[in-house]
């Protein structure tokens, strides 16, 4: 059962570090880890698993069993294919692979090679893998959440099973991070794996810039013109190579599967129909995918790949020799404020970047032409951003809490999984009953981990089959769980095709179905439903399905003539594409929805990418939990209305007049205060002035004196302004509120009945005049008018003789005094009237006494008498 590694490695850089890989291992005695960094192309996904297979038949000769990882279904295929034809085996024998819907192996298979997802379900079924005897990761600098999750639990694995080999496998420079998560307990503490280095396997590489006039991205995404730069670049370079060597193919990197599909079409047109031009990506059909990846047969015609990142390090494509790169790569994120999670267009790092440009020197002498220029290069990030930190984690949630570890508590990971996003994963999972609320998994929890679809899809699996029956219900999950798109968005229309059989991938569709509806069949007696039991006609079960899935992405048509604008329960707006069979439907059940600009998203920052049509009485029967009846009140114009309100979550089913309830309208009349401020009141006169001493005894002393800013007093207005909010919610006039008496409710007992001495109204000055004294404006900032000071505007002869300036709260604060002429009109400003009498006194007097000569104008006037009367009234 062993591997001839001599005849396997023929040519292969990576044969020449199977002996240090070796020596690793069995140094390590039974078992071991270890961390094999190597450039992509050397041929470590070739070589390790038969070299392992071999080292562990030595310990177990009757049946060794190695499980290999590739995060990409069209890579495991590939590397499995590879594999057997080097050893001159049949695939399926012993070297074999599982993919979803598909697998080739027997009772002979050693080597198998998996997608980390089902791995990751054979570990819950058998936390133990009693039947594999060692696990080789590759891939992992790739940072799929799927992969750091296996590391992780692996590792907790070896723990009980000294006798796992577990081996990493990265392409890029970052295997200390792998090698310490993978390392074992020591006498001086954890010691790392070990790290088997393998040289670059690359020939010499030319690399050229050919950036384009325009942006790359437009607020639609990849911009048109961009595409035109790459397929115009990549036709011309693709006929140059052609010229000098008419062996070389070309790979073309694009971000998404819409981009592959345009570049393509565009190449067949400029291109002769003597070179084939072929798609690779996720949504062609593993047929497809495998002809695209196998190299060009001898005799056949030259070959152009346009690509996805599928083919940047997990495959090597035979042949290549040129790459055309668009800088683009498609990431997930998460848009945790509007309840949004799917894949954007960005910059792919500098590592990515790498490792598309050594797919030409692999074989021999390549060029690599980045459409692009080096400054954009240069501000791209290092790596790859981890799907852990920016990924909806509701199905890893889940697996960790089946694990043993909710949360992913105590289990070393390569990066800790965002809080946020765990906290909202876990609560999602409580809602669909999965988890407890200590977050250990429930047994309903254990039964949707076994369905390979997000958490809440398997959840409407299960829940839809009574309703919709176990087929219909697996063939809507089975659709949205798959990464086909439906055109228009429309996921009906794409269900119609994939059931006739037109669409490329409907055979692994047809396996999906029938996986998932043996699922549905054989756990429908143990689940207990949340959908009420309602009629559901052949055409509505899509929409209904998706509905119970994604009860927040409920989405009703904003009412306007051609509207194609819809409001989700969540409470995000959203478009439909231009010219989608779905415009029209008043109802939508959307299964995605991500950010985008431009004319689809119609103004509202994002497009609904897949949905199917739904009625209000489906909407209502798949989100009983969302439907809301309350009596909403709103203060305008001066009263309070109140309207009784159905809802589904954010969208108004009906709104019917009614009175409202004296709480509700005292709610809205604070709501309106908070929004419009006290304005909406208005401040009388007095009702100033008393704020306005208070803002200064609070500034001056402190507490007890309250804050009478606005924001404080919007915080406690149930504290001394309930009555009034009552009285206005009753039907009393707001005009008819005064709130002076409110704010003595504020007033500090007993400090309060010092407020006269402290902060006096008037102040009395040597004619006997009381004058109101103008305390300074609250300041709701950090300013104050009159640098906060308290004035008192009096007309200066009624100030003779006066030789101290007085002084507010106890001697704290100086009052300024405005010292005015006759008329009125300021002379003088001043805190300091001895000063003012000793000085700027006799000037003033020079020039006032012609101008008013009825008035006293003294030389002296400290002994003079003050009047406010004129000199012959006197």
């Amino acid at each position: 059962m062993t591997f001839r590694l001599e005849t396997i490695g023929n040519g292969l850089v990576f044969a020449g570090s199977l002996e240090n890989l070796a020596a690793v291992m069995k140094n390590q005695g039974d078992g071991g880890t270890a961390v094999v960094q190597a450039p992509p192309g050397t041929g470590k996904t070739t070589l390790v698993p038969p070299l392992l297979a071999n080292l562990v038949s030595e310990r177990y000769p009757d049946q060794p069993r190695v499980v290999v990882t590739q995060p990409r279904r069209v890579a495991a295929r590939s590397a499995a294919r590879r594999l057997a034809s080097l050893d001159g085996t049949r695939l399926g024998g012993k070297v074999g692979y599982t993919v979803r819907g598909e697998s080739k192996v027997s009772r002979d298979t050693v080597v198998e090679f998996v997608t980390p997802g089902i791995l990751l379900r054979r570990l819950l079924s058998d936390p133990g893998l009693e039947n594999v005897h060692a696990v080789v990761l590759d891939e992992v600098h790739e940072r799929g959440v799927e992969t750091d999750l296996l590391l992780g639990m692996l590792a907790e694995v070896r723990e009980l099973r000294g006798d796992l080999t577990l081996v990493a496998m990265s392409a890029t420079l970052d295997a200390a991070r792998f090698a310490r998560l993978l390392g074992q307990a020591g006498p001086d503490g954890a010691v790392p794996a070990p790290v088997v280095d393998c040289p670059s396997a690359l020939h010499a590489l030319k690399v050229e810039w050919t950036p384009a006039k325009e942006r790359r991205l437009d607020q639609r995404g990849v911009a048109r013109s961009f595409l035109d730069h790459v397929a115009g670049i990549a036709a011309a370079s693709y006929l140059a190579g052609l010229a000098t060597n008419p062996e070389v193919d070309a790979l073309v990197f694009l971000p998404g599967a819409r981009e592959v599909s345009d570049v393509a079409t565009r190449l067949r047109v400029q291109l002769s129909p003597g070179i084939e031009v072929l798609e690779l990506h996720g949504q062609t059909g593993p047929e497809a995918q495998d002809r695209a990846v196998s190299g060009r047969e001898p005799g056949g015609p030259p070959r152009i790949i346009v690509s996805t990142s599928l083919a940047e390090s997990s495959l090597t494509v035979p042949g290549v020799r040129l790459v055309i790169d668009s800088g683009l790569s498609r990431e997930p994120r998460r848009d945790a404020g509007r309840g949004m999670s799917g894949l954007v267009t960005v910059s792919c790092s500098r590592a990515s970047a790498d490792q598309r440009a050594g797919r030409a020197a692999r074989q021999g002498p390549g060029t690599v032409v980045r459409c692009y220029d080096q400054q954009a290069f240069a501000a791209a990030p290092a790596h790859q951003t981890p799907e852990i930190a920016v990924a909806d984690l509701t199905g890893p949630a889940l697996i960790l809490a089946c694990w043993g570890a909710p949360g992913g508590q105590g289990l070393l990971l390569p990066d800790a999984p965002p809080p946020g996003a765990m906290a909202d994963a876990m609560e999602v999972l409580r809602e669909l009953g999965a988890v407890t609320g200590a977050g250990g998994v429930s047994a309903l929890g254990k039964t949707l981990a076994n369905v390979p679809a997000d958490p809440r899809l398997a959840r409407a699996l299960l829940d839809g089959s009574a309703v919709v029956g176990a087929r219909a219900a697996a063939e809507t999950v089975a659709l949205v769980a798959g990464d086909q798109r439906a055109p228009g968005a429309d996921i009906t229309r794409l269900l119609v095709a994939l059931r006739s059989g037109s669409d490329p991938n409907s055979r692994r569709f047809a396996e999906d179905v029938k996986r998932m509806e043996s699922i549905a069949r054989q756990e429908a007696a143990v689940v207990v439903r949340r959908a009420s039991a309602t009629e559901v006609t052949a055409r509505e079960a899509p929409g209904f399905v998706v509905a119970l899935a994604f009860p927040d992405r409920i989405a009703k048509r904003v009412p306007g003539e051609g509207s194609t604008t819809y409001l989700l329960s969540s409470g995000t707006r959203a478009g439909l594409p231009a010219g989608s069979p779905l415009s029209g439907h008043d109802w939508l059940a959307v299964s995605e929805v991500s950010r985008a600009q431009g004319r689809d998203a119609a103004g509202t920052g994002a497009v609904i990418r897949a949905a199917a049509p739904l009625s209000a009485e489906l909407a209502e029967a798949a989100a009983p939990g969302l439907l809301i009846e309350e009596t909403k009140a709103k203060f305008g114009q001066g009263r309070v209305t109140g309207r009784l309100e159905r809802r589904l979550g954010a969208i108004v089913l009906s709104s019917t007049p009614v009175r409202p309830s004296a709480e509700s309208g005292r709610v809205a009349v604070a709501e309106a205060l908070h929004k419009a401020g006290f304005s909406l009141i208005g401040w009388s006169t007095s009702a100033d002035t008393l704020r306005r001493r208070l803002a200064l005894l609070h500034r001056e002393l402190g507490g007890p004196w309250p804050d009478v800013r606005e924001a404080s007093l919007l915080a406690r207005l149930d504290e001394w302004l309930a009555p009034e909010l009552e009285a206005i919610a009753s039907g009393t006039p707001v005009s008819s509120i005064n709130l002076t008496e409110p704010l003595r409710r504020l007033f500090p007992w007993p400090e309060a009945s010092r407020m006269e001495s402290l902060v006096p109204e008037r102040l009395e000055v040597p004619s006997g005049s009381r004058v109101r004294i103008d305390y300074p404006e609250v300041s709701e900032g950090s300013k104050d008018n009159d640098g906060g000071r308290p004035v008192v505007a009096v007309k200066l002869q009624e100030c003779f003789g006066w030789d101290r300036t007085p002084r507010l709260v106890d001697g704290r604060v100086p009052v300024l005094f405005h010292l005015l002429s006759p008329a009125g009109r300021p002379l003088a400003v001043t805190d300091d009237l001895t000063s003012f009498w000793s000085g700027p006194y006799a000037q003033v007097r020079a020039e006032m006494r012609g101008r008013y000569p009825r008035h006293p104008w003294p030389e002296d006037p400290w002994t003079a008498p003050a009047t406010a009367k004129t000199k012959n009234r006197m």
